[in-house]
């Protein structure tokens, strides 16, 4: 099994390797990015002045506004240089690109595959890919690279169709499923329809992408509790993002998404840009080590979570991410309740007469946050419509507006032509 020796390294191990990458990345970006070279002269910053990660935290933050505003300006090699180019999802505004070169390349299929053999695949493992690999994606590119690299089996399906996905695990018999864990709901209804038992297939783990199986105390979420009630499969969580080209994945014990420090800096800010309080919810900010085309520094990724540094019963002594509670952006005031979309999600999961969700968010007249949940249930009734907002009241202190919808016309809504997740959330506020 491929493993990351850094990060079972002592932690003072792990500071010294970091700051000797830091180095070479601060001096890397002020030689070559348009973008850092200007930040670094405008605050009177050389690179040489910064030489522990103490003196890090004075270098000036960088925002997802910078990146949409100067996104050229980060490339730190010529356009000649990019083979690969990517984009992000789009979610909080325009896709953003990101290019990469052969050396980045490289490096995502290490990091995937350290992401991948945490979640215990190794070379002996299949896994059927049920992400697409085009519409400029980063990720299914990056799971299929880090599967190369361990050698595991790869069977590529691509997203959606639950017929193709049961007939490709009939057929070739995977042992993990790297997959948004919500698609595994319909692979489980799908299966009830056709005489297929999950249980008796190859399957045994899914790694989950895209939403969160755990809660912010790391235990398993409404979503992960209802597919395992009918599938009962160790499901691994992961973070990433395409700005920062690095996987967060579960190892063995669910404790949080495992950091390799030879890859990536992490930081927890509040809103000033200070570190939080050990066990305190921050935005999550990075800075990447060993990128090549489009390196970031102190970029504030807009991920609300926590870090836990305690140490972890795998032997890696390296931080470990929660999951993503909600995007700074999509906060909600909501009658002196301060909440984030992924708590209402959890919440609506605990319903299973609904079939589809959208989560709308508006201003009133007054210009407070409003809520309003449109759902699709094939038998709504008012009970069941009062117990919903009951308990959202119970768990969140929250009593939002409900809209019953066509499944058919909420479809749309959900996945929207183009997109590469589902879209449960709409944000009408500005």
């Amino acid at each position: 099994m491929m493993n990351s020796e850094a990060a079972y390294n002592s932690l003072k191990e792990i500071s010294f390797l970091q700051e000797k990458e830091l180095e070479k990345t601060l001096a890397y970006v002020a030689g070559n990015s348009p973008f850092y070279k200007r930040l670094f002269e405008h605050h009177g910053i050389h690179p040489k002045d910064i030489c522990t990660l103490g003196d890090f935290k004075k270098l000036p933050l960088t925002t997802k506004d910078d990146l949409q505003r100067f996104n050229t300006d980060f490339l730190c090699v010529e356009r000649s240089r990019i083979i690969d180019y990517v984009t992000t999802s789009g979610t909080l505004g325009e896709p953003v690109m990101m290019g990469l070169t052969e050396k980045d390349l490289k490096r995502l299929a290490y990091n995937e595959a350290l992401s991948l053999a945490c979640s215990g695949v190794n070379s002996e493992t299949t896994i059927q890919l049920m992400t697409t690999m085009d519409r400029r994606f980063m990720a299914g590119l990056a799971y299929f690279l880090g599967a190369r690299e361990l050698g595991a089996g790869i069977v590529r399906v691509g997203s959606g169709i639950p017929e193709l996905q049961w007939d490709s695990i009939l057929k070739f018999e995977p042992d993990y499923l790297i997959c948004v864990p919500s698609f595994l709901l319909k692979l489980i209804e799908y299966a009830g329809e056709n005489s297929i038992d999950p249980a008796k297939t190859s399957v045994k783990a899914a790694i989950c992408i895209g939403e969160p199986v755990s809660s912010e105390g790391l235990e398993p979420n409404s979503l992960a509790k209802k597919i395992r009630a009918k599938w009962d499969i160790e499901l691994f969580s992961t973070y990433a993002s395409t700005e920062m080209a690095t996987a967060f994945n579960d190892c063995e014990y669910h404790r949080g998404g495992h950091l390799h420090p030879e890859l990536i800096l992490c930081e927890l800010l509040d809103e000033e840009g200070n570190e939080v309080a050990e066990g305190t919810v921050g935005e999550l900010t990075i800075t990447t080590l060993g990128v090549e085309g489009m390196p970031l520094v102190r970029f504030r990724t807009g991920d609300m979570l926590q870090i836990h540094r305690e140490p972890c019963e795998c032997g890696r002594n390296t931080p470990r991410l929660g999951p993503v509670i909600g995007r700074k952006q999509q906060m909600i005031k909501y009658k002196g309740t301060t909440l984030y979309p992924p708590a209402i999600y959890n919440v609506l999961g605990d319903f299973k007469e609904i079939e589809h969700f959208v989560v709308e968010l508006f201003h009133s007249q007054v210009g407070t946050d409003e809520i309003l949940l449109k759902l699709a249930i094939e038998n709504p009734s008012e009970k069941l419509i009062e117990d919903i907002k009951d308990h959202f009241r119970a768990k969140l202190r929250v009593r939002p507006n409900v809209e019953i919808v066509p499944a058919h016309e909420l479809k749309k809504l959900l996945y929207p032509p183009m997109s590469r997740k589902p879209r449960y959330l709409i944000d009408k506020r500005n």
